[in-house]
């Protein structure tokens, strides 16, 4: 088996599925400004959750104190805090729909199913990359440049 994509099993698909089903760098390339998008919304709505807690907390503090636009103020926030954690469980969804892995949440980093030399692998991405340029196996963390030859190959499977 060598290190292009030749190495993929036959049951590495072309279509996203959910699960652990290995993708093709094809596939991943099409799916990437979706995810992309997933992750914005992921990041900010942890941005949100950040600036809320802490006046969260302030205001359940002091709970039996609080005048009553105070109170309001609270009402709204755990409004705003709830319905965050609701956008970012429905993102996370989405990400498991279409088989894809939050690596690391701080970063925003992913991880699309993939096999490399029959070993199960990851094409990554995070934001602040404008394309896909690494992947890493499963069992390890540091990530490696995609070979050119393996965009060649997917460049030539789409001219055929």
């Amino acid at each position: 088996m060598s290190g292009s994509m030749g190495f993929r099993t036959s049951d590495a698909s072309d279509k996203p599925e959910r699960g652990d089903n290995p993708l093709s760098l094809k596939v991943v390339q099409k799916m990437l400004p979706l995810v992309q998008r997933i992750v914005d919304d992921l990041r900010a709505n942890q941005k949100s959750l950040l600036r809320l807690q802490p006046e969260e907390e302030r205001l359940d503090r002091h709970k039996r104190d609080l005048s009553w636009p105070e109170r309001r103020r609270r009402y709204q926030i755990k409004e705003e805090v709830a319905r965050a954690d609701q956008d970012r469980e429905s993102a996370l969804a989405e990400l498991r729909e279409l088989g894809v892995s939050l690596l690391d949440a701080d970063l925003g980093r992913v991880g699309f199913p993939t096999l490399v030399n029959n070993r199960k692998a990851f094409f990554s991405w995070h934001p602040g990359e404008d394309g896909l340029h690494s992947w890493h196996f499963a069992d390890e963390t540091s990530a490696r440049p995609i070979p050119p030859a393996w965009f060649k190959e997917v460049a030539l499977s789409g001219k055929a």
